[in-house]
This record gives structure tokens, C-alpha cells and sequence, in this order.
């Protein structure tokens, strides 16, 4: 007995024990997020998978047009970096102040224009519905190094690109991810954290962004990966809509280049500008399923593909 009551007896079944229904509710949450989870990876793992491109291929064309594909490569580099050294002197004129920028995103877009023709790429643009206005974020399937051209000439307003890191380390290329583009070093919370306030402030400025939700080009492509949580939370917190584009054929045109064996030839490039998907009302309870509703959006048109 301490103080006229015995500490052994259990509480009255009208008594909350604070400890007890702390440790209730989190159980709840935590049920109810892993109820979600394996909903939306059952719902994912229900759905037709995307096939590998790699098994697609002929092992006898593979071999056969390899030595065409090796001189598209080296007239691609050539074009590419040509038309970068030459343009180089008035984009960082242009970068050099972010007033200039939008003038900075014209000159991308001639570029992309030029790059799209100079390596015989023909594009055709399906568009479900209208771009609604600024801001609002734009997420696609990451396939090729050609999805990062093409956004340009499927896309004609003003936007931002996030992209990785290591993109600072590109010669020539990185001076768009030194002021003007957002760069993610997902290696370092702290620096990850600044280019997630860096996008916020964008948006909040009116600018749209575009980001690859898989982070990187899968080895598997065209299937994707699974999408990283940043464009959704983001997306979220905003309240802005979300584009899906779906690139169909860049991963035929155009692989790794640094890779012997990857594709890589001029052809037909389509694109699927999506509705939009808005966010109003919605909260971090609903990313998962958000970005669930943006990865079968983005993914149907490939399965056919």
C-alpha cells in the first residue's frame, strides 16, 4: 500500500494508462502504414510488368549494326559538344544572372530543337490534356540521356531540372547545375535537404520543376524502378499538380554511351504529356498513394511499347 492504494492492484477499465495508449496509437499508425504499403506494392506487383529491353534484342543485329551504332555514337558526341563549346560563351553570359535565366531556357530550348534534328530524331508529342498553369511539378520515366534533351521540346514553359549530383562534374554541362538547375547529392542528407528548400522556394516563386522520380537510369530499362518519395512530398507540401510524361522510345535510340554493346541510332521519339494530376487537399498520409497514382499513369503506355 503506498499512500492508502495498492500499486499492484491494475487500473479501473475507465483509467488510461498514458504509456499504454501512447503505445496503442503508434501501434495503430504503424499498422495502418504498413496496411498501405503492401497495398500499393501488391497493387504494383499486380499490374503487367514493363520487359527488359535488353531481352528484346537480337543477338544477331546486335552484333551485326554494331559498327553503325558506334559511328552514331561518335556523330552524336560530336554534335553534341560541338554545339556546347559554341554556345557556351552566351549561356554563361546568361547564367551569370538569374534574371537572365528565362532567356538561358529559350537558348536550351533552340539547342534541344537543333540536337533533336542534327541527330535524326523525329518527335511526336501526345498530349491528354493541356499544361495547367505554373507552378507545378514534372515527373517522367528516365530511360536515356536523350529524356534530358527531349524535355525541352516537349515542354515549352519555363522550368527547372533536378538532377544528380554528379551532373557538377560534367565538363562544360555542369554550369546549368551551378545556379540555374537544382543538383541532389542523395549521398548527404544535409546537402539533399538544401536542394528539397531550393525546389520549395522555386515553386513558391511560380517556377515550375522537372524531376526524374527514379533518380537514375535503371539497367532494365524500359521498366522503371521504383520512385523516390521527393517529387510527391514536395508536390504535397506545395500543393501544386503533378505532369507525368511518359518517354516511349528513348531507351531503343540511345543507352549508356560509355557501354560497347548499348543502342544507339536515329528514329521516332513519342512522348505522352499526361493530365495533370492535382494535390489540393491532399497530405503526407497520401504520398504513397499519390506517387502510386503517378508511377501507373506513367507506366501504362510502356507496356505496350
Amino acid at each position: 500500500m503506498v499512500g492508502g492504494e495498492d500499486i499492484g492492484t491494475p487500473p479501473s477499465d475507465h483509467v488510461q494508462v498514458p504509456f499504454v495508449a501512447s503505445a496503442a496509437a503508434y501501434l495503430r499508425r504503424l499498422f495502418f502504414r504498413n496496411v498501405s504499403n503492401t497495398a500499393a506494392t501488391a497493387d504494383q506487383e499486380a499490374r503487367p510488368r514493363v520487359v527488359d529491353g535488353e531481352l528484346r534484342r537480337s543477338a544477331v543485329t546486335k552484333w551485326l549494326f554494331l559498327p553503325l551504332r558506334w559511328v552514331y555514337k561518335l556523330w552524336f558526341a560530336i554534335v553534341f559538344f560541338g554545339s556546347l563549346v559554341a554556345l557556351y560563351i552566351p549561356f554563361r553570359i546568361l547564367l551569370f544572372k538569374p534574371r537572365r535565366y528565362y532567356k538561358a531556357f529559350r537558348l536550351k530550348r533552340v539547342w534541344a530543337r537543333f540536337l533533336q534534328c542534327a541527330s535524326g530524331i523525329v518527335l511526336r508529342v501526345e498530349r491528354k490534356a493541356p499544361l495547367p498553369a505554373a507552378p507545378y511539378i514534372i515527373c517522367c520515366n528516365h530511360s536515356s540521356y536523350l529524356d534530358i534533351i527531349q524535355m525541352y521540346n516537349v515542354v515549352p514553359q519555363y522550368f527547372l531540372f533536378i538532377g544528380k549530383y554528379e551532373l557538377l562534374k560534367w565538363p562544360l554541362f555542369n554550369i546549368f547545375f551551378k545556379g540555374m538547375n537544382i543538383a541532389v547529392n542523395r549521398g548527404s542528407k544535409v546537402e539533399a535537404a538544401k536542394a528539397f528548400r531550393k525546389a520549395a522556394q522555386a515553386l513558391e516563386r511560380g517556377t515550375s520543376i522537372a524531376i526524374f522520380p527514379e533518380g537514375t537510369i535503371p539497367a532494365f530499362t524500359p521498366r522503371m524502378k521504383p520512385f523516390k518519395d521527393g517529387a510527391f512530398k514536395l508536390a504535397i507540401e506545395k500543393q501544386v499538380p503533378i505532369v507525368p510524361i511518359t518517354f516511349l522510345d528513348h531507351w531503343r535510340l540511345f543507352g549508356e554511351p560509355m557501354e560497347v554493346m548499348s543502342r544507339a541510332r536515329p528514329g521516332l521519339s513519342r512522348a505522352v504529356v499526361h493530365a495533370p494530376i492535382p494535390t489540393t487537399g491532399l497530405t503526407e498520409a497520401d504520398l504513397i498513394a499519390l506517387r502510386a497514382q503517378v508511377y501507373a499513369v506513367i507506366e501504362e503506355p510502356l507496356l505496350n511499347a
